[in-house]
């Protein structure tokens, strides 16, 4: 135990938080895990509330608007989540003496550098989801600059809920082949390695061997869609080259979608924190327990 205080778990109800109780309660922690019913992050005034109620030592916000597409054209409703919900968090740790780790996106960066984007690299987002995270970052970088933690994290997958890999899993089904794209670069990232880095920097934190700032929470190493479909394949036990690549320009979406997507780890090693593991090495491990997941609730 780090702490005698509870860890306070916000967007309770969703896969990255799941991951995040699950590893909190494997270390003993108290938690206080609050979904969207019982904590409406737009509402200022609960929000200060459930912190002066549960004085929490650390604050993990895993709520967000995440909808990329639907953000393009409600901007505003995004915003309330994703920018005025941390912004109220951060109002309410710095009135409490919390601790928060925000997790943010890789959506906040053009997406047109050609290596690693480090920490303190220039944001510049392409859509209005980029947008609205980024301002979730100022406001609790402005407003917590000695306990406000912002982890941003990239194609993240897990068990619960939607994502890349059980939809994978569910085509390769359902189609002889697939059109992956094959033109846009970032890290697979398994929500349940994020959870134990953000165990690990809450810790941190609160021994103080962790400054306050921006840290990139994301898997090792690179690939495109495309070599990660080839990868769930090869899991799958069924023939990577029934995936075929293709352009973004086949995929046309409300919202681009930045084209490389590769972050740089230095705060975390520089933390004495060690990042997430290659993301093969990582898909590995959580294939079958997510693939039980998918045939359970989509059985042939």
């Amino acid at each position: 135990m780090t702490d005698d205080r509870p860890w306070l778990v916000t967007g309770a109800g969703g896969m990255l938080a799941q991951d995040v109780l699950g590893r909190l309660a494997e270390a003993g922690e108290q938690v206080v895990a609050l979904d969207r019913a019982a904590l409406d992050l737009t509402d200022r005034a609960a929000v200060q509330q459930a912190l002066e109620l549960h004085r929490p030592a650390v604050v993990v916000n895993c709520a967000a608007w995440t909808a990329v597409d639907d953000a393009e054209t409600r901007e505003a409703e995004a915003l309330a989540i994703n920018g005025d919900g941390p912004a109220h968090l951060a109002a309410a740790c710095a009135s409490t003496g919390t601790v928060l780790l925000h997790v943010s996106t890789d959506y906040v960066f053009a997406g047109d550098a050609e290596e690693p984007y480090a920490e303190d690299a220039p944001t510049a987002p392409r859509s209005a989801y980029g947008r609205t995270k980024l301002a979730g970052e100022q406001a609790v970088l402005k407003t917590l600059p000695e306990h406000g933690y912002v982890v941003r994290t990239a194609w993240l997958y897990g068990t619960g809920g939607p994502n890349f890999v059980r939809t994978m899993i569910r085509l390769a089904g359902e189609r002889e082949t697939l059109d992956v794209v094959n033109d846009q670069r970032g890290q697979p990232t398994w929500s349940a390695d994020l959870a134990g880095l953000l165990l690990a920097l809450g810790c941190g934190a609160l021994a103080g061997t962790a400054p306050a700032g921006v840290y990139h929470g994301t898997s090792s190493g690179e690939t495109t869609w495309y070599g990660f479909t080839r990868e769930i394949f090869r899991l799958l036990g069924t023939d990577p080259d029934r995936v075929r690549p293709t352009t973004s320009e086949a995929f046309v979406r409300p919202a681009p979608r930045p084209a490389y997507s590769v972050l740089g780890h230095d705060r975390f090693r520089a933390a004495g924190i060690e990042p997430p593991r290659d993301w093969r090495a990582a898909l590995a491990e959580a294939f079958p327990e997510i693939h039980r997941a998918q045939t359970k609730e989509n059985p042939a």
